[in-house]
Order: C-alpha cells, then structure tokens, then sequence
C-alpha cells in the first residue's frame, strides 16, 4: 500500500491511521465501498426477496441512511390497543415517530390512545434531544462531492462563548488532569510588537531608587513590565530581573492583571517605607508599590493610592446647592414609631455593609503595636479597632 499509495511506512502501523482516506478515494467512493462491504442496513433493495415480503422486517425506525420503510405510529397504538384488556396496567411501549412529525400527528396519536383505552401514551420523535441511543443519521463529515467549500463560505458552529463556557464546563466536571494539560497546550503566548509603547517611572522606597518601565500592546493593555534597582546588588537586582520576567510571561498568556495585583499588592519586604511618588505615599515593598502603580495606571484602581489624580472636569464650577426646604406648617407631623422604624432599619444596613468592608480587608493585616490585636485595613494602611492606633496614614 505504501508504495501504491506515496505512504511512508513509518505511520502504517498506528491504529489511529486513515488508511482508507490515504489511498485518496472521494466521499462518494468511499460510501459505495462502505455499502457493498458492510452492507446498507436494510433488507430493501436485497436479491431474491420480494417488496410484498417487507413488511415481515420492517421496524420502529427507517434502517440505515438508505431505508424508506417503517412501522407507522398507529400501528404501535393499535398493537398496545390488542394487549390492553388482558393487563391491569398501563403498558411500557414508546411509540416511535420519525423527525418530521408534525404537532397535529403528535395530537392524533394521542386522541387515537384515548379513544382505544390505553392507559399511558408514550411518545418519541427521533431526533428531538442533542443525543439519543439509536439514530439513523450518517455520521460522515466529509461532503458528498469532491468539490471542498471555500473558508469564508463555511459557518461556524459555535460561537466563542460557546466553547468557553462548554471548555469550563467540561473542567469543572473532568475526574483527570488530561482534558485540562491539553487545554493549556492550546494557549498560545501573545508577543509584543518590536517597537512598543510605555511608560518609565521614577521613584524612591525609603530612600532606594527605583525604576518601573513598562511595554504595551498596540491596543494600550500591559504586555511586559521591568524593574531596575541598580544599587542593591546582584543578587537582589537579579531576583528582580526574574520576577519581572515570570510576570511578563504571564501576561503575555492570558494572565488577567488583576489577579497579579490583588495577589502581590501589600506583601512585605525591605526596602519598605516612605515613597516618593506623586500618587503613591507609602509601600510594604517593592512589589507592593508595583502593583500599585500598575493597577492605577491600568485598571483605575484609585483604591490603591493615597493622592489619586484630580478629575478632568475639575475647573468646572459646581451646581449652586438646592435651597433649604422649609417644613410645612400645616403638615401633619410624621409618627415616632415610622422614623424610629426607618433609623434602625438604617443602622442594620450599615453595620452589614461595614461588616462586608471589615471581612475583605483582614487578609493580610498585621498585629497592633500597642496593644496586640489584630488591626484591619484603613484605606492603604491598617488601624486598630481595640485601642485606635493607626499603622501608617493617620
């Protein structure tokens, strides 16, 4: 076959290798191969058996892609019609109906039960679910003519939220790793364009230089980040060079930023300290005030900065505030039970919501100075609510 066909014999022996298709036979040839070797699944059209003989092998469904006979729906009903005074109950039957059914023969099947005596009436349309035990369709994706479709000219199938949600479906159910190691294979590192665009920022953390310099796609999103701290070392400067690369690579195969920045804002290392930085004021670390700056300057977290920048629209005088309204005279005072009411009713919501506030900040918040407890973040420093010191801000 190698020889006749151009194969090398180096794939022959895999289990997985089209054979068939490698000899370069079209559709068409390889479906009349398949019929007269395998057989067309019906006995219609077979020698030496006559048409009026086919009733006696028709089933409940057409036979193969070539079959054209089946039992039809009133003939279910009519036999289940024959055993029923003969049970008590209802009879396990489903009542085969093919794709075109329409939903006035659907209704007729069912009127012809009632009028019979059948005590149930199941019915199936071949089919009406996304998979079924038995079906009658061809499974060849090939095209019957040789003639292929131009790329344009073929659809999609499935949009790309589709997949995604169908890929994240099949992770959260999968018992193994396998579906999950071939997924990564597909992602594809997105690399930066030779000339890109930036920014470099200057500043010092408790009186260390630091420089960050950035580079970005042609839509303005992050795409690499570097950090130069030139008078601390080799070693020092080198784990930083490290780090800095780890990051870049992880942005540059999807990692969203926001989960570098919510993972490595506010750990803690020296230099750590003052920060001589027009929005940022304070840092644990080096990181801490690099994830900072690049969750301000790229996601508009002003949560993450002291001094954030004024607004564009600042010079814009402000509307004249609303003139005082007097209270009517002669309205009828409002009942002490409805405006105690609606006060407690407020301070429960506030509490819940500052009880929110309260559990997203205790993630990484330090022991009080003074008095040993627990303190929580206040802004971009942490307070304590034992005794009131403040680590930082105020």
């Amino acid at each position: 076959m190698s020889r006749a066909s151009g194969v090398c014999p180096g794939p022959l022996p895999k289990h997985l290798f089209p054979a068939v298709q490698a000899l370069g036979l079209s559709a068409a040839q390889l479906q009349e191969a398949n019929d007269f070797i395998c057989g067309t699944m019906t006995v219609e059209g077979a020698p030496y058996l006559k048409e009026e003989h086919y009733a006696v092998f028709d089933c409940a469904n057409r036979c193969g892609t070539k079959g054209t006979r089946f039992i039809k729906a009133q003939g279910h009903i009519l036999m289940m019609a024959a055993v029923q005074p003969f049970i008590s109950g209802a009879i396990s039957k489903t009542i085969n109906l093919p794709h075109e059914t329409t939903p006035e023969e659907v209704a007729s099947c069912y009127a012809l039960s009632w009028q019979l005596g059948l005590k149930a009436c199941s019915l199936y349309r071949d089919g009406s679910k996304l998979s079924q035990p038995l079906t009658s369709k061809t499974t060849a994706t090939a095209p019957a003519t040789d003639t292929a479709r131009e790329p344009e000219q073929q659809e999609l199938l499935y949009s790309s939220e589709q997949v995604l949600k169908a890929a994240q479906a099949i992770l959260a159910e999968s018992p193994n790793d396998s579906f999950r190691q071939q997924l990564s294979h597909m992602v594809e590192r997105r690399k930066l364009p030779d000339k890109r665009n930036g920014f470099t920022q200057k500043a010092k953390i408790d009186g260390h230089t630091v420089y960050i310099r950035t580079g970005e796609y042609a839509d303005g999103s992050l795409g690499e980040v570097f950090i130069d701290m030139y008078k601390e070392g080799a070693s020092f400067r080198s784990i930083l060079n490290c780090f800095a690369i780890s990051v870049s690579l992880g942005l540059q195969y999807g990692v969203p930023l926001e989960e570098f920045v919510n993972r490595f804002t506010f750990t803690r290392f020296e230099p750590a300290g003052r920060v001589e930085h027009p929005n940022i004021k304070q840092a644990t670390s080096v990181f801490d005030y690099l994830f900072r700056l690049l969750g301000y300057e790229y996601l508009n977290r002003a949560d993450l900065v002291h001094v954030p920048d004024a607004p564009q629209n600042a010079s814009v005088a402000p509307d004249p505030a609303p003139a005082p309204q007097t209270e009517d005279p002669k309205a009828p005072p409002a009942p002490k039970a409805k405006i105690l009411t609606e006060v407690a009713f407020s301070n429960t919501a506030l509490q819940e919501q500052t009880q929110q506030v309260l559990a997203s900040m205790m993630g990484d918040a330090p022991i009080c100075t003074t008095c040993g407890h627990l303190t929580i973040r206040s802004g971009t420093c942490y307070k304590c609510l034992n005794c009131g010191n403040s680590l930082g801000c105020s």
